[in-house]
């Protein structure tokens, strides 16, 4: 007897994407974005240094989940874009481009958060949300995406398997304000 792939396994609700408003702040606390982080980079001329971490992330405490939420809607309010992906009702994932023209043809887009849940991970939602993100950029006539991405292994790999290079400049205002990210560029 030969079983199918999927055969045995409880099938998963579907996800649904779509666009988010600033009132859709209250699902960010239904996100737990808590990852055991194994190694971590940072950035020495131009070159990825990587070194054992193996630490766990929580996920948002109540302050970082206020602030979240503030940020979220900032941008929003500002003219940014947010992009949910839910399943059964309950907030998966999520990603947010930023409203500021960024780079010194104010060509690029940040990615300005891009969260998915700790039990949807590795269902493709990051990868989704980044085509609808990469999309939306388009359409407001980025050239490129801008990303601050955490230190970790899976950020940045993640945001590497799109292509995403070193940034060569940094965006100062970001960088003076995340110096531990990894700045990167993804060209659209």
């Amino acid at each position: 007897m030969t079983l199918k792939r999927n055969e045995g396994r409880p099938k998963c609700p579907a996800f649904i994407f779509r666009k988010m408003n600033p009132d859709d702040a209250d699902h960010l606390g239904q996100l737990d974005r808590s990852e055991k982080i194994e190694q971590i980079c940072r950035i020495e001329n131009g070159q990825e240094i990587w070194t054992p971490a193996g630490h766990e992330c929580p996920t948002w405490n109540e302050a970082q989940l206020a602030e979240l939420r503030l940020r979220y809607i900032g941008e929003l309010e500002r003219g940014g874009a947010a992009i949910g992906a839910y399943s059964g009702g309950m907030l998966a994932g999520f990603g947010v481009l930023g409203h500021r023209p960024l780079g010194s043809e104010g060509d690029m887009l940040q990615v300005d958060l891009l969260y998915v849940g700790r039990p949807y991970r590795r269902r493709g939602i990051g990868r989704r949300l980044m085509e609808l993100l990469s999309r939306e950029a388009s359409l407001r006539g980025a050239k490129a995406l801008y990303i601050s991405s955490t230190e970790s292994r899976s950020a940045v790999g993640f945001y590497r398997s799109f292509g995403s290079e070193i940034a060569a400049e940094p965006d100062p205002e970001l960088f003076a304000r995340e110096p531990l990210d990894i700045h990167l560029v993804r060209k659209l």
